[in-house]
């Protein structure tokens, strides 16, 4: 497995059929920086497609996930360029669930 020590999500969209040195570039755009065995997340327009680059301290990974029905809860673009994420929050993120929702879904408060 590749080691992923931070996870960041890139708020504004980028075109999907950017490959590795594209997205590569982008992030050295918005973060300044590809720090070693960071992952850094981008999303399509429409909130439907996502893309994964991983810089593992020898090369760069790039990974794509697509969900046939529904969207990606993204934020909005303009609001922070970029967001920091937790292991948590980007299980929920892939899978198409809340993520920004999660430490108020932790417990209950009302029956």
């Amino acid at each position: 497995m590749i080691r992923i020590d931070a996870m960041w999500l890139s708020a504004e969209p980028v075109d999907m059929r950017a490959g590795t040195e594209r997205l590569l570039a982008r992030v050295v755009q918005v973060f300044g920086i590809a720090h070693a065995h960071h992952g850094y997340l981008f999303a399509n327009a429409r909130g439907t497609r996502i893309k994964l680059l991983v810089h593992d301290g020898f090369g760069v990974w790039c990974a794509a996930r697509r969900l046939n029905a529904g969207r990606f809860v993204w934020p909005v673009a303009g609001v922070a360029p970029s967001l920091a994420l937790t292991a948590a929050q980007f299980d929920a993120l892939v899978l198409g669930l809340p993520w920004q929702r999660l430490p108020e879904l932790s417990s209950i408060t009302r029956v």
